[in-house]
């Protein structure tokens, strides 16, 4: 577990392309959790105290978390020699390339953590919207309800 509570799903190295202009290929330490994918550099996996993105250390400024609530889905672009090549797109349009050995699944597994959270959202705001209608309906005393019977001929 990590210190604010999320639980870990999956941990590992994943491979991620720089931004740059060589867009070489670095080792990240992935943390999935319910919430979303941690990606450390992979020396800080030994030190379980750099795991939280708000932690004061000097290294915690490299963590960078990628939440399910700005992501918009996971392309798995291709199955080549060793490696699974997969983007993850976020809202905003950005994309991610990452690659992981074939037998490590890490794109089925973020993509069934992104769509589990995203139904979890979607449930919770369904019960929220149930909840303010239910209040209206008790805040307007004096007002007759009108409910309809299913045997009204």
């Amino acid at each position: 577990m990590l210190e604010n509570e999320r639980k870990v799903l999956k941990e590992g190295l994943l491979e991620k392309r720089s931004d740059g202009l060589l867009q070489l290929w670095k080792k990240k330490h992935c943390v999935l959790t319910e919430d979303g994918v941690l990606l450390l550099p992979p020396k800080q996996h030994d030190q379980p105290q750099h795991h939280q993105p708000h932690h004061g250390g000097g290294d915690a400024g490299k963590v960078k978390e990628l939440h399910f609530a700005n992501m918009k889905t996971v392309d798995c672009v291709e199955r080549k020699s060793k490696y699974v090549y997969f983007t993850v797109v976020m809202m905003e349009g950005k994309e991610i390339d990452f690659r992981c050995p074939q037998d490590e699944g890490w794109n089925a597994e973020i993509t069934l953590q992104m769509v589990q959270y995203k139904n979890r959202q979607a449930i919770l705001a369904v019960k929220s919207t149930r909840q303010k209608q239910q209040l209206l309906v008790v805040q307007m005393p004096g007002q007759k309800t009108v409910r309809s019977s299913p045997n009204v001929a």
